[in-house]
């Protein structure tokens, strides 16, 4: 045991939260198949319902399970508290029908995910919320942006699918010096806690789309929110419980957990393969550029070095080619799936400007730097021979 008291990253993926003592000795925690719990009397319900004596009491608001998985991503992240959701998007969206209302501001960084994007432009505009956009990486920019109405600063690091690295301490500092009620919440996905730990930064609130490393396999979706204990169970009891109703299966809480325990080992590998298959892209006579913080020509691989324990899984390069070149590219690949998502143990590609991040219109994809040579990669766990193999034929052939 350290001195500390403070085991390390990959055991508390392994053993956070769970104590076989509490299920029959069982190694791995049981999935509670239920919809609803019973209660030893009328008054033992009510004192649940309201919240006065801890416990569970309908599925929609927590499940035996899904608490395991709670504590394990709150111990990780290093935060007081975890809910998880049905999706990434039942993360995003339980949080902010939470913490914003009519009249708030909403600032947030030029580029995010296309989904996140659309539900600033088509959700929470609709309902009357300002949503505003700057570069997180021009502080005196982000700073001229800031409202006395703005209730939240989002962001995610690095940024899908550009590979933007935004200071998060920074970021984060500057936003509570104008406002320490403002809520700064960052997109945590491509990095995973095992890699980089916001709330130890500044941030307030991390989500997740659970679907990709977490989980790792490509078989689930699911998403989570980390944060304060009370922002937490405002976002379950009412975000999540009755604005989404985005509930997490239990079976999906087993399979994330059982995810988690290599998580760290799977980061690890992810990191390797993307390093050298950046370099062959780096070097590569059809490949105008490539965006990969793990480069030391990158304009962000300082600060990645300084924020990150390593430099992620994911590759954005333009072709020379343009549209066409990417097209024709992605067209030839044998053994790299072409895909959205990422985080899985099969390499996966995709283009964003017609696909992840379609959502922006042509002239808002120009403005956000989504250009149709634009390719993004997720590095699997394959041999990374037989990954730059097949890149190599599918850059090389006519």
């Amino acid at each position: 045991m350290p001195e500390n008291n403070k085991l390390a990253f990959a055991t508390r993926a392994v053993h956070s939260g769970y104590d076989s003592a509490d299920s029959h000795g069982a190694l791995n925690p049981p999935i509670y198949m239920t919809s609803t719990f019973c209660f030893d009397s009328v008054e033992q319900g009510a004192e649940r319902f309201s919240g006065e004596s801890p416990g569970h009491f309908y599925g929609r608001i927590s499940n035996p399970t899904q608490d395991i998985l709670e504590k394990r991503l709150a111990d990780l992240e290093e935060g007081e508290a975890g809910l998880a959701t049905a999706s990434g998007m039942g993360a995003i969206s339980s949080t902010f029908w939470t913490i914003v209302s009519p009249g708030d501001h909403v600032l947030v960084d030029k580029t995010i995910y296309g989904c996140t994007f659309s539900f600033m432009e088509h959700g929470l505009k609709k309902f009357g919320i300002e949503v505003t956009y700057a570069d997180f990486t021009n502080h005196s920019e982000l700073a001229a942006a800031l409202k006395s109405n703005t209730k939240v600063v989002y962001f995610e690091s690095p940024v899908n699918p550009s590979m933007r690295v935004l200071d998060i301490a920074a970021i984060s500092v500057l936003t509570k010096s104008h406002n320490t009620d403002i809520q700064v919440i960052i997109d945590n996905t491509y990095c995973t806690p095992a890699l980089q730990r916001p709330l130890t930064m500044g941030a307030d609130i991390v989500v997740h789309s659970a679907t990709k490393y977490l989980g790792g396999h490509g078989d689930l979706i699911a998403g989570a929110v980390v944060g304060r204990a009370e922002v937490i169970q405002q976002i379950r009891l009412f975000g999540l419980k009755d604005m989404t109703g985005a509930v997490i299966s239990p079976i999906n809480a087993f399979l994330i957990l059982r995810g988690i325990k290599t998580l760290q080992l799977r980061m690890e590998r992810h990191c390797q393969n993307t390093h050298v298959i950046a370099q062959l892209l780096d070097q590569h006579p059809a490949v105008g550029k490539v965006f990969y913080p793990g480069l030391k020509t990158d304009v962000g691989h300082d600060l990645a070095t300084r924020q990150m324990d390593g430099f992620g899984g994911m590759i954005a390069f333009e072709l020379k080619e343009g549209f066409e070149g990417a097209t024709n590219m992605l067209n030839r690949l044998k053994l790299i799936k072409r895909a959205v998502s990422l985080g899985d143990t099969e390499t996966l590609i995709q283009h964003p400007a017609s696909m992840t991040h379609s959502t922006y219109t042509p002239e808002q994809q120009a403005e956000h730097r989504i250009s149709r040579s634009l390719v993004r990669i997720s590095a699997g766990l394959e041999s990374v021979a037989d990954i730059v193999a097949d890149l190599e034929q599918a850059l090389l052939e006519g």
